[in-house]
């Protein structure tokens, strides 16, 4: 049975037992506790929590998830996968433990020809919580399980929770008996290889405190009703009823590793260390083109870090087997057309994606490069000091700074003779992830915090009445300071104020909260943030100017009228340059991210390189061209299947209700997904100007632009500092150009001038230094420091004439110059043909000395160049290179 297939079984089979069908969630959704969506149950979480109610009593979905606890491990084993899709079924205080075995056991052992997938049922185990004696009776009862296949199990194994105060309960797992050609006798607690687990039935009814009933603690009270996460995991069920071993061997993931054979001409289960390789790029190429196809991009920290390792992992991989072409485009194409029917978006968007990942490549290609110049660096330096142990920091700084991975320092080293201080290495990773986990547990925050705003909650939704009006009476809800409801706050307190309506905008979807005021008939309130809780629940920040405010007291929440009016400028000129950049650039120049505030926006795109000077004019004018047209802007609200048919855009890792709210500038022109507040026409937006385009990591593009008044005054501010640069050149503003220009040939031909008078008194000083060539042991030397600031290239050039002034006899000449201002000392070594016959080799002469100078260098026999930190040393620098040449180590 294909995976699609198992995939449509699956929602077909809940659908007709009442569950709605909810899409995957995005891989990045908005929560502080994870990186990447890692379970089904994520984006229920709000629900479960009690944050927000349900929208309805059941549901069902196919979940993609990335783990990347394991990276390293992944290839090892055919058991460690860092992409998964999660199915799942979900009540929210509908049916319990019992209708939860009951859905399971059906779509289990149901026969294929009636939709099911035809398990048999006399090899199906389960386990159970060690206590729960519900559960192992309905086992029995629906399913007619034998005693002797149900398992108890403990905490560890049979009790979730989210690692947090919150919502938990215990568990039970479904397990298929492979046969006993995959391992020993006695079920799931003796072999889970041979009893592999296919599902897993959470019934979650109890609230855990700080500590976990997976520790044995006891849960500090039950949930006020009862729920039921569900968990299927998609490639297990598919390799069982493929008839493989394994989930590299299935129908979505067995291409890839075809893919990789065809490029190398290696065979997948022929070599071990092969096979591993295989697995690497099978896996890793379905995580990376989701995290992407999710608007991951490649970068240096936290999503973009993992995705970036994970793309050149592939790379190294691919590489490894004998491939030295590019190899990330091929492998997400192979990946798009496996997985674009159950997800779509790969399909549509597979430019942008395919852009990112070769882009990528490209990038890590070049670090290659960069990373191997600084692993000889650091040979030449651990052969220097007489080692053959490459230590394990300059490994971790190879791996961290430049991307080189560990397996490529420990094969480069090997051919070059040496061993790498594996442990040393292995010891700062750990420090690295041990630093990555506190802050990780420094973010995560426990769900039992929001006691009080759950309380709020409960009282019913904010009502934004912002749409349209800047002025509402409202009542005041609730007040909290630090956590705590409070009665009441005087004048100076900030404290959050929940109000049963506002006018004022919540902080989201790049749009600033408004600023505004609240007042009642005894206190006035300014009002500093406004954020939403659970999407349901408008919080204010204020400041008590006066008076007192109480919980109950009818106020006025009022919007400031010209904030309003400059973040609507923004917020529209926002979706109106997203719709000149994709006219401009193509459909694939997705935004990523976006930010704006009254008279300024920001604008993150997937584009891999810097917009020319003409492109950027053009973007330019297609906005300002949609504004003069007064293109009438429309709201309307529909459902988000509907929305997206329409061909409306969707941010990444936004969530979004059953009903979306769409808004048009122009029709089809311009459509997008969004709550923020706008213009009803494009002509109010006013001007549109881009103030520049920059990178923000790679594959990613930020514009920066100022509508209305503030575009205004920028253009006045321009105008003025040219009419100024005007007056002081004395010519009319349209000839600042060529006055200019022609300063700055003036300057240039000046500087040259400079240069060539330096560079003469420089080579005459050529014979004065050649004199002073002192006799150290039948070598002639000459060392000295030249005036601050002399470049690399007169270095060399000076160099090579005394080095021609010492004739035939063995030589050696070591010059200096410091910059002072910017504390750093160059210097060039140069040796005669019969020094280097003598041995005298002006790349190993150099780390005799560079140390001093608190730098290092290398070069040609020749010649050799470098640089350090500390010119001040540069007579000691040449007492060493004397002691060197006498043969006096460390003199």
């Amino acid at each position: 049975m294909q995976t699609h297939e198992i995939r449509k079984r699956f929602l077909e089979h809940f659908e007709r037992n009442g569950h709605t069908v909810v899409p995957s969630a995005s891989l990045i959704l908005d929560d502080p506790n994870l990186l990447f969506v890692n379970a089904g149950m994520v984006q229920f979480k709000p629900y479960f929590l009690g944050e927000a109610p349900a929208p309805y009593r059941r549901a069902t979905s196919i979940q993609k998830c990335v783990r990347t606890g394991d990276i390293d491990n992944v290839g090892l084993t055919t058991r460690h996968n860092t992409f998964f899709q999660m199915a799942g079924n979900f009540s929210f205080g509908d049916y319990f433990k019992e209708g939860a075995i009951e859905l399971a056991w059906e779509l289990v052992t149901k026969s294929q020809d009636e939709g099911g997938y035809g398990f048999s049922p006399d090899r199906i185990w389960v386990t159970v919580y060690q206590d729960d004696d519900e559960a192992i009776a309905l086992w029995k009862k629906v399913a007619g399980l034998p005693e002797e296949r149900i398992q108890r199990r403990g905490g560890e194994d049979n009790y979730w929770d989210m690692g947090v105060p919150g919502p938990g309960g215990p568990c039970s797992e479904i397990y298929f008996d492979r046969g006993p050609e995959y391992g020993r006798d006695g079920g799931p607690v003796v072999d889970e290889d041979r009893y592999l687990e296919i599902w897993n039935l959470v019934f979650m009814q109890d609230e855990r405190g700080e500590l976990s009933p997976k520790k044995g603690h006891p849960p500090i009270g039950e949930l006020p009703t009862k729920n039921i996460d569900t968990g299927m995991g998609m490639e297990r069920v598919a390799y069982l009823l493929q008839g493989v071993d394994n989930v590299y061997e299935t129908d979505l993931v067995r291409p890839v590793i075809a893919r990789a054979e065809e490029l190398t001409g290696r065979r997948y289960g022929a070599n071990p260390e092969d096979d591993v390789r295989f697995r690497v790029i099978a896996d890793h190429a379905r995580s990376g083109v989701m995290l992407v196809g999710d608007g991951v991009t490649p970068g240096n920290e936290a999503r973009g870090y993992v995705l970036r390792r994970l793309l050149r992992r592939i790379v190294r991989s691919a590489r490894l087997l004998g491939t030295t072409e590019p190899v990330l485009g091929t492998f997400a194409e192979v990946v798009r057309d496996a997985m674009g029917p159950a997800y779509p978006e790969l399909v549509t968007d597979f430019e942008r994606i395919h852009r990112v990942v070769t882009a990528e490549e490209n990038t890590f290609l070049q670090t290659l490069s960069t990373g191997t110049k600084i692993f000889d660096m650091a040979v030449a330096e651990t052969r220097s000091a007489g080692r053959s142990l490459l230590t394990g920091d300059k490994a971790f700084q190879l791996h961290d700074t430049y991307g080189f991975p560990i397996d490529l320092t420990l094969e480069m080293a090997a051919e070059q003779g040496l061993t790498v201080d594996e442990d040393g290495f292995r010891k700062l990773m750990a420090e690295q992830r041990a630093r990555a986990k506190a802050d990780a547990a420094a973010r995560k925050t426990g769900h039992g915090d929001k006691t009080v705003y759950r309380e709020l909650l409960e009282l019913g939704a904010t009502e934004f009445t912002g749409y349209h009006e800047l002025a509402s009476e409202a009542t005041v809800r609730g007040l909290v300071r630090d956590g705590q409801r409070v009665r009441s706050a005087g004048e100076g307190e900030i404290v959050e104020l929940v109000l049963d309506r506002t006018p004022l905008y919540a902080e989201s979807g790049g749009q600033e909260s408004d600023a505004g005021t609240i007042t009642s008939p005894n206190a006035e309130l300014e009002v500093l943030d406004v954020q939403k809780v659970a999407r349901k629940l408008w919080v204010h920040q204020v400041r008590v100017r006066n008076g007192e405010i109480a919980e109950g007291q009818h106020v006025i929440a009022q919007v400031d009228q010209e904030w309003r009016v400059g973040a609507r400028q923004a917020h529209s000129g926002t979706h109106v340059v997203h719709a000149a950049l994709r006219e401009v650039l193509g459909p694939s120049a997705l935004q990523s991210g976006s930010y704006n505030k009254p008279g300024y926006l920001r604008l993150d795109f997937a584009w891999t390189s810097a917009l020319s000077p003409e492109t950027r004019s053009e973007i330019e004018e297609v906005s300002n061209l949609a504004v003069r047209r007064d293109l009438p802007v429309r709201v309307l609200y529909t459902s988000l299947p509907e929305a997206q048919q329409m061909g409306a855009l969707a941010l990444f890792g936004e969530t979004y209700d059953e009903t979306v709210r769409v808004v048009e500038i122009g029709g089809p022109w311009s459509r997008e997904l969004c709550g923020g507040t706008h213009v009803d026409h494009s002509s109010q937006i006013g001007p549109v100007m881009l103030l520049g385009e920059s990178s923000v990591g790679s594959g990613v593009r930020r514009l920066e632009a100022y509508v209305g008044i503030e575009a205004f005054r920028y253009l006045a501010r321009e105008r003025a500092l040219v009419q100024n640069i005007a007056g002081m050149l004395k010519v009319p503003n349209e000839e600042l150009p060529g006055r200019i220009e022609s300063l700055v040939e003036r300057l240039r031909a000046a500087e040259k001038e400079l240069e060539r008078l330096r560079a003469a008194q420089l080579l005459s000083s050529v014979g004065q230094l050649a004199d002073t060539a002192q006799d150290v042991r039948g070598t002639a030397l000459v060392a000295a420091a030249l005036p601050d600031g002399v470049g690399g290239n007169d270095l060399r050039q000076v160099a090579t004439e005394v080095r021609n002034r010492l004739g035939g006899k063995p030589g050696v000449v070591a010059l200096f110059s410091a910059d002072q201002a910017a504390g750093k000392v160059n210097f060039v070594v140069a040796t005669t043909p019969a020094a280097r016959e003598a041995g005298l080799a002006a790349g190993k002469l150099v780390p005799a000395f560079a140390a001093e100078l608190g730098g290092r260098g290398g070069g040609k026999p020749d010649m050799a160049q470098g640089g350090g930190t500390n010119p001040a040393t540069a007579p000691a620098a040449i007492a060493v290179l004397r002691a060197a040449l006498e043969g006096v180590a460390g003199a």
